[in-house]
């Protein structure tokens, strides 16, 4: 196999799919599978829609395309505001879209018009993320001005939480979305079939005891292909947490001086991070940089420590006996290393797909738990 690679267990993608499709299902809540972190990759997908999502979501129509070009045929919704210059396409390709600018939906109709459908239309509602979203108090004008347009259909409304603000949604905000949608149908019109409450840093407001109100769909991409939730990075209780992974191969081994103290202190614990057991660091350099992925969203296995990066080299330290030339690294990533690293061109992508001898038996690790089950 060619370095660097991800590998990826698709077992685990599908279970991962599987635990949070059942326990959002007890609270009334679908799951959307949100694939843009790994570039709308089919077979990925496909291990989603295995695991019990009732439809995809990408940000990218360049990934649905991608997706429609190996024969996907299920709903696909694009959920970042479509450019104007691309509407032709989304209609072609998508089934639905989210929305927050009249000008972009008017071209969304007459581009369906021309295609001979109908495109559904979800609106984006700002509820404090300050990224996308139409304020509130527009929200039921804009919604009458789409109902009346031929070509497309109002779905729905939908809201972004702690996308660019790090923050939360709390059980108030929840509510008023909620409430969003009641208002939106006293306006008149029939009844709105999506009330999407946000992604994977809903989870602990989704599994916390408050009411779902009329959320019945959460877009979830990160809770599922890492098992983590965002916000805190904790473990999901159950869920696999290596269902990628990326390998790097050894191109030097060896020891040389170093300008910094080569104990590394973490400055807000104090705590000792890494200590060589003789003189100076025994190193090896990889071959991965930044061109490749975001190098300090990587985690090396126990004994190993970064020590620095450039555009294709990535010198790691350890206590252990430095691997040969030639070897491999196996190395866990964050989200935005997992996204960065899918969409390098000199990263291959590895399918593994070990299949269980029953439901949850993809790998015996030990998981910590934040989600109960």
């Amino acid at each position: 196999m060619s370095c660097p690679r991800i590998e990826v267990d698709l077992c685990k993608i599908r279970h991962n799919t599987q635990l949070l499709v059942k326990r959002l299902g007890l609270r009334g809540v679908g799951v959307t599978g949100v694939t843009k972190a790994v570039c709308g990759h089919p077979a990925i997908a496909q291990a989603m829609l295995d695991g019990g999502a009732t439809a995809l979501a990408d940000s990218r129509i360049s990934n649905v395309q991608r997706l429609r070009s190996t024969g996907l045929s299920g709903p696909i919704t694009l959920i970042r505001t479509p450019m104007l210059s691309q509407a032709d396409e989304v209609v072609q390709s998508c089934e639905a879209s989210f929305n927050t600018e009249i000008l972009v939906i008017s071209a969304l109709a007459a581009a369906a018009i021309r295609n001979g459908s109908v495109h559904g239309i979800i609106l984006m509602v700002e509820m404090g993320d300050r990224r996308d979203g139409i304020f509130p108090e527009k929200l039921a004008e804009i919604a009458q001005q789409v109902r009346q347009m031929p070509g497309v259909t109002l779905q729905g409304i939908g809201a972004n939480f702690a996308c660019l603000n790090g923050r939360a949604p709390t059980a108030p905000q929840m509510a008023a979305l909620s409430e969003l949608a009641n208002e939106i149908e006293r306006e008149g019109g029939p009844s709105l079939k999506i009330v999407s409450g946000g992604g994977s840093a809903n989870l602990p407001w989704a599994f916390g005891g408050h009411a779902t109100g009329r959320v019945n769909d959460l877009r979830l991409g990160e809770a599922i292909l890492l098992g983590v939730e965002p916000l805190s990075g904790d473990r999901i209780g159950g869920m696999h947490t290596d269902a990628f992974t990326l390998v790097a191969e050894v191109i030097e081994t060896g020891a040389k001086p170093t300008p910094f103290p080569i104990a590394l202190i973490d400055p807000t614990t104090e705590r000792l991070l890494f200590k060589p057991a003789g003189g100076a660091p025994a190193l090896m350099i990889l071959a991965l940089g930044h061109q490749d992925t975001d190098i300090l969203g990587l985690s090396l296995p126990a004994g190993n420590v970064l020590i620095g990066a450039t555009s294709d080299h990535f010198v790691v330290g350890t206590n252990l006996s430095p691997q040969r030339v030639g070897s491999e690294m196996k190395i866990q990533m964050n989200y935005n290393a997992l996204m960065l690293a899918m969409s390098a061109p000199d990263i291959e992508v590895s399918l593994l797909d070990n299949l269980p001898s029953g439901p949850s038996e993809c790998s015996k690790h030990e998981i910590g738990h934040l989600v109960p089950a």
